[in-house]
Parts: structure tokens; sequence; C-alpha cells
């Protein structure tokens, strides 16, 4: 089996996956401004520039993912896109977002692929190993 091709396959379709969402996060989704907002409420309230500008920083992490993802995979990042991607994912049908279950489950892709490229990687046995 040709693992560098697998290995390829995955990190495209990571930085695919992180770099469109990171865009949409750039130019401020106005369905996802609203989620923020939604989200902020908990925390006694957001205001929609705030909840823009949150979701500016998050799009400028995505898009850092998806760049490091493509040129060189780091197994801590490939960890943190695993879990960012299945909180983002989880949090559909929660009531501030409020979307069906299947919304959920639509995007097990998004974070099965970099957990899928982790383990392709190999799983870090030290700490160092979390930073190559």
């Amino acid at each position: 089996m040709n693992t560098k091709l697998i290995e390829w396959v995955l990190r495209i379709a990571v930085s695919g996956s992180f770099f469109g969402h990171g865009v949409f996060a750039l130019q401020g989704k106005e369905k996802w401004v609203q989620w923020m907002m939604n989200f902020g409420a908990y925390f006694g309230g957001w205001s929609q520039e705030l909840a823009t500008q949150l979701l500016f920083s998050v799009g400028v992490m995505d898009v850092l993912i998806a760049f490091i993802v493509l040129v060189k995979p780091v197994r801590g990042v490939l960890l943190w896109a695993t879990v960012w991607a299945f909180w983002t994912a989880a949090m559909r049908p929660l009531p501030f977002i409020d979307e069906p279950i299947w919304d959920f489950i639509e995007r097990f892709a998004n974070w099965g692929a970099p957990l899928a490229l982790l383990f392709v990687l190999g799983w870090p046995k030290t700490l160092r190993d979390w930073f190559r």
C-alpha cells in the first residue's frame, strides 16, 4: 500500500476543508456571526462586532492550519484540527445553533480526515513528537 499517496490525499482533504471554512470565517459569514452571538449569550452576551472579530480570528487560525497541514503536517496541529472540527460539528444540534443531528453526522469527515492523517503519520510517543 502506498502510504505516501494516502498521506497526500489526506493532507489535501484536511487543507481544503480548513482553508474553505477559514475563508468563510474571514468573510464574516452572516450565519456564523449569528451563531457566535448566540454562543456568546452564555457568557454575558457578545455584540455583533465582537462575534465578527472572534470569527475573523478563527478564520486566520483555520487558514494557518490549512497551510501547515499542506506544507508540513505537524502532529500537534493535526490533533488540534481533529478536536476543533469535532467540536464545531458537535455544536450543530445544540440549542444555540439548533440544526438537526444529521448536520453533525454529515461533518464526520471534517474531523475524521485530520485524525486519519495523524494515524498515518504515526501517533507520537514523546512530547517532542507532537511538534514534528
